[in-house]
């Protein structure tokens, strides 16, 4: 996988939507490292502990635009310019709370933020690979135990939830409109919808998020409050759906035909955590065994309780598998954090490394 990764991105130009992001700023490491040329755009980070404050993100951009997705013009002159080989749009409001206090702002960005990247692709006279990450929320969840499917029916109950499936129904829309694969040889844009969701890993400073609840907990010597303990989520350390986005868009500039739809990527369906037994597992890496209690009076808005995502076709189209199950996946979130001796840069790079199979020593994609 790492060969082929390394032949793929290795001085190739990629746009990166999302990249001052948690999720984009790993992104931006794992191409940064494969031998990529990245231009980032994205908002400011928030904070100054932002994960991509502390690799320094700008040093490892090739440039970084801090604009809005909702500017269409701008994002439109910036992707066009660049003439990327491969888009990755990530950019996203991406937390369910604040989706409740801000409805409108989240459909404009998740939904109209997918348009506007997609509308900049019909500007592009150049071939280009382009992965379009939704989330596994996009279904209609009724609970009842079932993984979903790719073809499962789109859905949402909360509007982060809700935009993010319309935003499914917008890749559709221009896929089918303006970038079916029959027609491949007249507009050369392979597109894909791609859906992962709740990944933990070190460096996430989110609020409204489990594992940033817990490290400020720990930070601050508070208990852990859990608002759904029960809630049983895919959990996934955030280097699972990154390999599988790259390791998907390598084989769609191979066969663009064959590879632009949308793909599940979750961990596999007998792997399941609840909240209260991922806080365990955290917690016995500092030694905190037992510094959580349930919080009361907290279910203020709709949250899902289940959810699953079936990956078969992954599997038997790409040949990807998780390769961290959920334990493991939580204790390397958890080590991140309780390392204090190392910079980020240092304790993300060994994780990629580990993660990709290369010896540690490797520190470059030369070394490859």
């Amino acid at each position: 996988m790492v060969e082929l990764l390394k032949k793929t991105f290795e001085g190739k130009r990629v746009f990166l939507t999302g990249h001052t992001g948690f999720k984009g700023a790993w992104m931006l490491q794992v191409l940064n490292w494969l031998g990529a040329d990245v231009k980032g755009f994205s908002l400011a980070p928030e904070n100054a502990n932002d994960l991509y404050n502390e690799i320094k993100g700008d040093d490892i951009c090739y440039s970084s635009v801090i604009a809005d997705i909702r500017d269409l013009n701008r994002l439109q002159a910036e992707l066009v310019r660049f003439e990327p080989h491969f888009v990755f749009h990530l950019a996203a409001q991406a937390l369910v709370r604040p989706s409740y206090v801000y409805p409108v702002d989240t459909f404009a960005i998740n939904a109209m933020g997918t348009a506007h990247v997609l509308e900049a692709l019909r500007f592009l006279e150049k071939p280009a690979v382009a992965l379009m990450i939704t989330t596994d929320k996009v279904y209609e969840n009724p609970e009842r135990g079932q993984a979903f499917k790719e073809e499962d029916k789109l859905g949402g109950y909360d509007p982060y939830s809700a935009s993010k499936a319309a935003a499914e129904i917008v890749i559709s829309s221009y896929v089918r409109s303006f970038f079916n694969p029959a027609q491949y040889d007249k507009h050369q844009k392979a597109i894909a919808s791609v859906r992962a969701g709740n990944v933990i890993g070190g460096g996430d400073r989110s609020a409204d998020r489990i594992v940033p609840d817990i490290v400020r907990a720990l930070e601050f010597g508070d208990k852990v409050y859990l608002r759904s303990p029960n809630s049983v989520r895919p959990w996934q350390h955030v280097l699972e759906p990154i390999g599988a986005y790259l390791l998907l868009a390598a084989r769609m500039q191979e066969d663009p035909v064959q590879y632009s739809t949308p793909f599940n990527f979750g961990p596999e369906t007998t792997d399941e955590k609840t909240v209260e037994e991922l806080t365990r597992i955290f917690l016995s890496v500092f030694g905190k065994e037992g510094a959580y209690q349930h919080a009361e009076n907290t279910a203020t808005v709709h949250e899902a309780k289940l959810l699953m995502l079936d990956s078969s076709k992954a599997r038997s189209m790409l040949g990807w598998k998780p390769k961290l199950d959920a334990a493991t996946a939580i204790r390397w979130t958890a080590e991140w954090y309780a390392d204090k001796e190392q910079a980020a840069t240092e304790k993300c790079s060994r994780q990629i490394q580990e993660y990709f199979g290369v010896h540690p020593q490797s520190n470059t994609a030369n070394d490859l």
